[in-house]
């Protein structure tokens, strides 16, 4: 089944007036509340790289996003091991827990980490804290973390939540996947920050996405799998810099298997999405597009959410085609392509 996105143009910018925004807004997560409205959580980056989570509603016209209104600050750093910043926040509606959960990067004084909050109706977060995986995971860099919608198995077979992460504890960082029992986070919701039986679903491939892979938006089942929109990096890497001008991201896709979501079924050769336009080639880092929220849609598209360039957000909607629609005459595995 092939896959197109296609630009639907800028859905929020920095306010001038608003130093929170300074260095731009970007990353968003995206939720509807339980009235149907639809909600940004962008990362507000303010001067020196501070970053906060907003909170703005999604404005609509003719069903497409034009706009957002902001609702303030969902998260400012708070606890020490944020206390660098707060950013790239995804959010899912866990069924099973009735809950949004929140994972995000927590900037403190030993790098960036994952952080959990869950809220029940995305205006008061409670923080879990930090994602504890043991071992030597706990003690690298992570990012791009998002739970699973639903429960799925662990690799022994337990029934469980499962999040997906990016830590930085090899020379191209890859995507993994970490577990948390059902029948242990029933006794303590908290409990959901502790996690096991880690499994690397993914590395990079791709002349596009060379340098690493991380994870996108949720996932979101499909009848072949579990459908993962990812990043991927290339380019050159200046140590010691935190705003790289010499990288490129570029967006992606694969199919994660429904029973061992640690496995990859299906996978795109070329990227979905590329910084050509010049709000994507042009910002704070040059040539990103960065997937972070996807919401589907009744009419079984979905818009993407990403951020542009560092320092602004673009939405693109999400098409499936038949092989009819492609000109394909038999499966060819999973493609893409962008407009």
């Amino acid at each position: 089944m092939d896959y197109v996105l296609e630009r639907m143009g800028i859905v929020m910018e920095p306010d001038p007036a608003d130093p929170h925004e300074a260095w731009g807004v970007l990353n968003p997560a995206a939720a509807r509340d339980p009235t149907g409205e639809l909600y940004l959580f962008p990362r507000l980056v303010a001067e020196h790289n501070y970053s906060r989570i907003g909170r703005a509603l999604v404005i609509f016209e003719n069903d497409l996003p034009i706009g957002v209104e902001r609702r303030g600050v969902a998260l400012e750093p708070r606890d020490p091991w944020e206390s660098k910043g707060v950013e790239d926040a995804r959010i899912t509606h866990v069924d099973g827990l009735g809950l949004y959960l929140m994972a995000y990067t927590a900037y403190g004084p030993q790098g960036p980490r994952i952080a959990v909050a869950a809220s029940t109706d995305l205006e008061y977060w409670d923080r879990y804290g930090l994602a504890r995986f043991g071992g030597d995971l706990d003690s690298c860099d992570n990012k791009d973390a998002a739970f699973f919608p639903s429960v799925v198995n662990s690799p022994d077979g337990r029934a469980s939540y499962a999040l997906l992460h990016r830590p930085v504890n090899e020379e191209r960082p890859g995507i993994w996947v970490s577990f948390a029992a059902v029948e242990d986070v029933d006794r303590d919701q908290r409990r959901m920050v502790k996690l096991a039986q880690h499994r690397r679903v993914a590395g990079p491939e791709q002349p596009w996405e060379e340098l690493k892979v991380g994870a996108g938006p949720p996932p979101v089942r499909t009848p072949e799998g579990w459908l993962l929109i990812y990043h991927g990096v290339a380019g050159r890497v200046q140590p010691g810099t935190d705003l790289q001008p010499a990288v490129r991201y570029s967006t992606g896709a694969m199919l994660l298997d429904p029973d061992e979501v640690w496995r990859v079924i299906d996978r795109t050769r070329d990227p979905l999405l590329e910084p050509e336009t010049g709000e994507e080639r042009e910002g704070i880092v040059p040539n990103v597009v960065f997937p972070t929220a996807l919401d589907e849609r009744r009419d079984g598209t979905a818009d993407v959410y990403y951020g542009m360039a560092d320092s602004r957000i673009g939405v693109a909607r999400l098409r499936r085609l038949s092989y009819a629609d492609s000109g394909s005459g038999s499966r060819n595995g999973l493609r893409g392509s962008a407009k």
